[in-house]
Order: structure tokens, then C-alpha cells, then sequence
């Protein structure tokens, strides 16, 4: 063999594998690779976030009877001035309203911890905020971080919502009233985080939220690694006690996390109205990926609406699903230019009510006349890998508000008592080894 052969074969061999390391980058939905960010699930070590101030050496009780949002504070204010630290809540239950955490502090909650809002709206601070899909004044959360980079909540004990009063009271003023808002049921949520980055909530437990559970606005890259997200879904149900809420963000992870509330799980929002993508404090949603997750009984998996305006990038994959009424949901709302593109959602097990649902959303909407009303748009939605018992794995309808575009099925096997599947009601639908009760459908 001459030298050149030899030269010959090992630039081959390169190419090769150049070739096989790029094909092995994953990639988004639009062809885009992945950030590698995306890849790191491994939980941060809070022995590393600086000095520990604990709640109970700096004046707070140990009593779980007393509202000592005050004092709590004065920790978070401490620790901030002395150029950050990690507030640590220890053993016991300690009640408390808004709390507001600062650039270089972060929140352990010890095992057998608990943090627990007040059932009372008054020790909640009102402030300028952003709830469904508009800014305006409303109430703090239990734990608040606005501007906070690089901000950590960690620890294997409880953030309790403490949500049951609240409830009770939305329950009686929706009987009262059909037409009673969320908003004018006065409820706070439990996390709120925004204009954020480089944050991670890890192990905890978030619980029995009075209204949404974890909200983010305006942040980017933001992980959610094994936490624990439940509100009551019998009896006393929990109201719009929604998983997490992704509002106007980018590059989000939630990763083996267990999620069962009285509303939607993962949530896209970005605005609402028919001049909604006029509003600077409105906005898109992107590169968001959900995966390795255990779902217990929720309205949605991972729901597009009804605050959104534009969704892009978004992966749902390798969850095992039980009990959900929806898998994906993609909420239209008449009054309001949407829309959503490039959605995969992968490799998924369970049961659930309906798996894919595209239709109209009218709960508390309000048209105007707008002559230039973009035409909302669903297009690049890929459902593959599936194999699940449904009541109706295909809950579609057509309408002149939307237009649904290059959806693709493929390597699906699932039970599907209502049996519906038509693919002429989506332009360009692409069907590829799709079995329903065990027959291939073309």
C-alpha cells in the first residue's frame, strides 16, 4: 500500500467521523442542534452557594402558627447584603406571605422543611406583575426572584401553597357567579420567577398551590430536575393550580419530574388579545423540552395556550403518562394571533381522555375588529413513538380562525375508542406506520 492510498483512506476515515459525530448531534424540531446546556441534569451543589444562613439563627421561630413573612425576609436582606448566601429552611413549618429573594441568594428547604404560605391574601404583597397573559397589578407569590441570575431553590422539603381556604372560596364564588375570573378570586401563586437566568429548581416538593403552581416570565435557561409538583385533583379541588407556566421564555429543561394538578401541567404563554403581538411585555416562547417525567392526573400534558402568541422548538419525550385528559393541547383562541411550530412529542406510555386536541378556546375571550388579524397558524407537529390507550387520540377540528399544516404520525400504536382519525382535516398530513386498534391506518 503507497503513501498515498494511505493518505487517501485515513482523510476518509475522518470524514467519517466528522460525519458520525455531526448526525449525532440532536437536534430541535426546525433542524436547529440542541444547546449542549440541555444535556446538563445534574443537580447543582448547594455546598457551593456560599454561606448558609439559617432561618431559626436569625430570629425566626421554629412555630408553625405565626405568620413570620417579616422576619423571613430580613434573612433573604441579610444575606443579600453580606454578598449572597443560601437561606435555609430547617425542619418545622414555617408560615409565611411574600417573600422576595435577591441577586446572589437562594432557598434550601431541608428535608422534613416546610415553607407555607399564608391563607390569607393580606400578607401577600399587591404589585405590578404578570398573570394570564397581561402585566398589571396583582399579587406577589410565596417566593419571589425578579432580576435574580444564576438563583437555586434545592432541598428535599416542601413549599406548601397551604391553597385550601383559597379554594373553598373560588368554588363559592364561581357557584355565585359563572362568570367569576381567576383574577377576581384573589389567590397567590407559589414561585414566581422573572427577567431570570441560569436558574435551577431541583428535589423539592411544590405543593397545594391557591393558583398556579411555578410561573417563569422573561427568563432563559431555567431547569426543573426532579421536583415533585401536586395539587389535589378530587375533593377540594385545586383551581388553576397549573404545573409550571412558561411565559415569554427561552431554553427551558424540566427533567424527571412527577407533576399532578387540577389544571394543565407544563404550560406555553406569552400574551392575549387581538393586539397582543403589539405588547412589548408580551412575546414568544422557545426551545423548551420536557422529558423523563411521570404524570399523574392533569387537564393537559403539555399545553399551548391560552395565552400564547408564538411557540417554537418544543419537545415533549420519554414520559410515562396516567390519567390525563389531554397529552397535547393546542388551545386556539379567535381573538388572538397564534402561532405554534415545530412541536415534537416523543416516545410516550400511559393512558389518558384525549391525546392530541386543536380547537377554540373561548373561556373569557374578547374579540376586536383588527383588519390586519394575522391568520393563526399550527404547523410541524410531529407525534411519533407513542404507544397509549386512549378515549380519543385524535380530538380535532377545523376552523376559519386557524390553519393546521405538515403534521406528521408516525410509529404509533395506541387504543382509541372514539376512533376519529382523519387526516384530511390537517393540510399536508403525513402518516407513517400508524396502527389504531391494532389496524395500520394510511
Amino acid at each position: 500500500m503507497n503513501i498515498r492510498m494511505i493518505v487517501t483512506m485515513s482523510l476518509a476515515l475522518v470524514c467519517a467521523t466528522s460525519f458520525a459525530k455531526k448526525k449525532s448531534v440532536e437536534l430541535f424540531p426546525d433542524g436547529t442542534p440542541i444547546p449542549e446546556w440541555f444535556n446538563d441534569t445534574s443537580k447543582v451543589d448547594v455546598e457551593k452557594l456560599g454561606r448558609k444562613y439559617v432561618v431559626t439563627e436569625y430570629g425566626v421561630k421554629n412555630d408553625s402558627t405565626i405568620v413570620q413573612t417579616e422576619q423571613i425576609q430580613a434573612v433573604i436582606d441579610k444575606a443579600a447584603a453580606a454578598g449572597g448566601g443560601i437561606v435555609v429552611i430547617p425542619k418545622g413549618t414555617f408560615l409565611s406571605g411574600s417573600v422576595f429573594f435577591k441577586q446572589g441568594t437562594h432557598l434550601y428547604v431541608e428535608d422534613g422543611g416546610k415553607l407555607k404560605g399564608s391563607d390569607r391574601i393580606r400578607d401577600f404583597k399587591l404589585v405590578t406583575t404578570r398573570m394570564e397573559g397581561q402585566t398589571l397589578k396583582y399579587f406577589a407569590a410565596l417566593v419571589n426572584a425578579d432580576g435574580v441570575d444564576g438563583f437555586t431553590i434545592a432541598g428535599k422539603g416542601t413549599i406548601d401553597g397551604n391553597g385550601r381556604n383559597y379554594w373553598e372560596e373560588f368554588w363559592i364564588r364561581r357557584a355565585y357567579n359563572r362568570q367569576c375570573t381567576n383574577l377576581e378570586a384573589m389567590r397567590p401563586r407559589l414561585v414566581y420567577i422573572s427577567n431570570s437566568k441560569n436558574v435551577t429548581v431541583q428535589d423539592v416538593h411544590l405543593m397545594n398551590s391557591p393558583f398556579w403552581t411555578n410561573h417563569l416570565y422573561k427568563s432563559e435557561y431555567v431547569r426543573y430536575i426532579g421536583c415533585t409538583i401536586y395539587a389535589p385533583t378530587s375533593g377540594i379541588k385545586a383551581p388553576s393550580s397549573d404545573a409550571i407556566d412558561i411565559d415569554v421564555c427561552s431554553n427551558v429543561l424540566i427533567h424527571g419530574c412527577y407533576m399532578s394538578v387540577n389544571d394543565d401541567a407544563v404550560v406555553l404563554k406569552g400574551g392575549k388579545g387581538t393586539w397582543a403581538d403589539k405588547d412589548p411585555n408580551n412575546g414568544p416562547c422557545k426551545n423548551i423540552i420536557i422529558q423523563d417525567c411521570t404524570y399523574g392526573k392533569v387537564h393537559g400534558c403539555l399545553t399551548l395556550g391560552s395565552e400564547s402568541l408564538h411557540d417554537r422548538n418544543v419537545i415533549l419525550r420519554r414520559c410515562n403518562i396516567t390519567q390525563a385528559n389531554r397529552v397535547l393541547w393546542l388551545k386556539m383562541r379567535p381573538d388572538t394571533p397564534q402561532h405554534y411550530e415545530y412541536v415534537t412529542v416523543e416516545d410516550l406510555t400511559g393512558d389518558c381522555n384525549s391525546f392530541l386536541v386543536v380547537r377554540p378556546w373561548t373561556q373569557f375571550f374578547k374579540p376586536e375588529k383588527r383588519d390586519d388579524m394575522p391568520l393563526s397558524t399550527c404547523n410541524n407537529i410531529t407525534v411519533r413513538n407513542i404507544k397509549m390507550d386512549c378515549k380519543n387520540f385524535f380530538d380535532v377540528g377545523k376552523s376559519d380562525k386557524y390553519r393546521l399544516t405538515d403534521f406528521t404520525f408516525e410509529n404509533c400504536d395506541v387504543q382509541d375508542k372514539k376512533n376519529a382519525f382523519d387526516k384530511t382535516i390537517i393540510e399536508n398530513c403525513v402518516v407513517k406506520k400508524l396502527k389504531i386498534n391494532g389496524e395500520t391506518v394510511k
